[in-house]
């Protein structure tokens, strides 16, 4: 199979920094469009596996996989798509398309593993792909998604991970008007799940530590913020609450949010704390209350949620920065220093040559 010489922004250890380099794309074969990406919003996931911190990183390791950007060439076969299109792609290039879950429009849940957009397994080259820190990208159709025209480009790019992540969820527990929605956490995805809840018709609800994010939370369009530092506060919405959202990845006591489900109520965790997180039998028996958990959303979702955006002039608040500076943008990222999503102009990349 031909290949191509494209630049990227990629480690080659858990502890180097992310530097330019250059990578192999397979040639578009015939169900394949290839993608000039524009831009590429920075996902906390793209520095846990550049830092091997879930471990089984495999280097080179080019993160991204909030991708945006215009179709140049599309393979014979293809149908979907026509150059010039506006396209994005998320966290998933390709599952088994054959299991159970694939064939119910759930790649995310592949029961042989979807082939993520970096650091999964290019079942065409047999060789780990490539995410969008990268000039290009190559992508079989069938996970190609359609971007509303109306949005903004750059602003758009973390729907394609942030958006899905949390819409998936208050899709799924029929979160809409009549229901009471906690959103725990407001970072680049508690963010997005204020605006999608309060877009479906949901009295939103935000519970946070932080009494610098309350009047952005409002601006968000939370009709009611909380301190869970606040006990008072919290036992005053004890009881109150149809579904919860947790969107946190530090530590945390998820029996104090919990406690503020109704009966049947459901908490739904989005967020990935590094250790186990203590349940209370207590907390869940007397009002059959459940925790659960959910990730992405298959292809035809994603779709949703993009023409849902698009419907409701969703997008992500973003801060646009230049390729070069992703080693500065993950030292913010880890102290939380960013409202809400970094976004790489990929023409920074572009325009960029080595000394």
């Amino acid at each position: 199979m031909n290949t191509l010489n494209v630049k990227a922004f990629g480690t080659v250890a858990p502890e180097a920094d992310l530097k330019e380099m250059t990578i192999n794309r397979r040639d578009v074969t015939s169900n394949d469009v290839e993608i000039d990406i524009l831009y590429c919003g920075v996902c906390h996931s793209d520095l846990h596996t550049a830092r091997n911190e879930w471990g089984g990183t495999v280097y080179p390791n080019v993160p991204g996989h909030e991708i945006v950007g215009r179709i140049t060439k599309v393979g014979n076969s293809v149908t979907k798509f026509k150059v010039g299109d506006l396209a994005g792609v998320g966290c998933m290039v390709d599952s088994c398309r054959e299991c159970e879950s694939c064939k119910e429009g759930l790649e995310q849940y592949c029961e042989k593993g979807n082939i993520q957009t970096y650091n999964g397994h290019d079942k065409h080259t047999n060789q780990q792909t490539f995410g969008g820190y990268s000039e290009r990208v190559i992508v079989d159709e069938d996970f190609v998604l359609r971007i509303p025209e109306n949005l903004d480009l750059a602003a758009t790019a973390p729907l394609l991970c942030a958006g899905i992540t949390t819409f998936s969820p208050l899709r799924y527990w029929n979160v809409g008007p009549g229901k009471k929605v906690g959103i725990v956490g407001i970072g680049g995805l508690g963010h997005m799940g204020v605006k999608i809840a309060k877009a479906m018709g949901a009295h939103v609800l935000v519970i946070t530590t932080s009494l610098a994010k309350v009047e952005d939370a409002k601006r968000l369009g939370a009709d009611e913020v909380i301190l869970s530092t606040d006990k008072v506060q919290m036992k005053s919405h004890a009881g109150t609450l149809h579904f919860v959202l947790d969107c946190v990845s530090a530590q945390h006591d998820i029996n104090a949010y919990l406690s503020l489900l109704k009966r049947d109520g459901s908490l739904t965790l989005v967020g990935a704390p590094e250790h186990p997180l203590p349940v209370a039998a207590f907390s869940l028996i007397p009002k059959r209350k459940s925790f659960a958990g959910s990730m992405i959303g298959g292809i035809a979702e994603t779709q949703e949620m993009l023409d849902f955006c698009g419907q409701h002039n969703i997008t992500s608040d973003i801060e646009m920065i230049r390729m070069q500076d992703i080693n500065k943008a993950y030292d913010r990222l880890l102290k939380g220093d960013v409202k809400y999503r970094f976004v790489i102009d990929m023409a920074s990349l572009k325009a960029h040559h080595r000394v």
